[in-house]
């Protein structure tokens, strides 16, 4: 390791590097001693294209088609129903995700492999003579021997079961060229002083929306899902900030 490597691990540094991650959590730091004894707030309703880092979603999208109308009909081309569909069509419209998902993995593999070599080498006659010139020496019989064995045994296995089921409300905040819908929805669930969330974004079908205007999670195309919480359940099983910084610094 070089000498600039070695200056990186220094006491000093790493005492640096723990006292900025201290400033930089400082704030969130007084905020949890302000409300220590008080239930954590839910975060206000906003919308969701002004958020810090949003983005519009852009896909590839086929030629755009013109709508054509039949003459002297009642029915318009595309329509799905005779009368107004109440499923979500445009932005701003609401419909309701039924996340259900189940992942189950088991996986185990081994691999052997063995291998034996043996080298020997030897001279018994020398030009006719079982004596070596000059020194008289009797031949050796064996010059070189060389014996290896080699052998690996590897095993692996992987057992994975998750589950998740629910239901969320979703807002339509997008409209594609082709009539695809992009949705995001967040709910937050707040029991004794822990809060529960839950999001779900994605890209779907109008087709693919039910009657009752309801989807489920399995049709949602570049689906994200995210559940989790915060609060003081959460908190105790979070190592602290420290903790985090050494994992990060120390190279052993």
């Amino acid at each position: 390791m070089s000498n600039k490597r070695m200056s990186c691990l220094r006491p000093q540094s790493v005492l640096g590097l723990v006292l900025a991650a201290w400033l930089l959590a400082g704030c969130s730091a007084l905020d949890r001693i302000k409300n220590i004894g008080e239930q954590p707030s839910l975060s206000s309703i906003d919308n969701p294209t002004a958020r810090p880092g949003y983005k519009p979603v852009q896909m590839p999208m086929p030629p755009v088609q013109l709508a054509s109308y039949s003459p002297n009909s009642l029915w318009r081309n595309g329509s799905r129903a005779f009368f107004k569909d109440q499923r979500a069509h445009q932005i701003g419209d609401i419909l309701t995700i039924t996340v259900n998902f189940t992942d189950k993995a088991n996986i185990a593999n081994e691999t052997q492999r063995s291998r034996t070599n043996k080298e020997d080498s030897g001279v018994d006659n020398f030009f006719g003579k079982s004596k070596l010139p000059v020194t008289n020496n009797l031949l050796p019989t064996r010059i070189f021997t060389a014996d290896s064995n080699a052998s690996s045994d590897g095993k692996g296995s992987v057992v994975r079961q998750e589950a998740l089921q629910t239901n969320v409300a979703a807002v339509v905040t997008q409209v594609l060229p082709n009539g695809n819908l992009v949705v995001e929805g967040r709910q937050e669930i707040r029991v004794n002083f822990e809060i529960r969330e839950l999001i779900v974004a994605g890209i779907v079908r109008p087709e693919d929306i039910q009657s009752d205007n309801t989807i489920d999670s399995s049709k949602i195309a570049q689906a994200r899902i995210a559940y989790g919480g915060r609060g003081q359940i959460t908190d105790v099983q979070q190592p602290r900030y420290g903790q985090q910084v050494l994992d990060v610094v120390l190279p052993f």
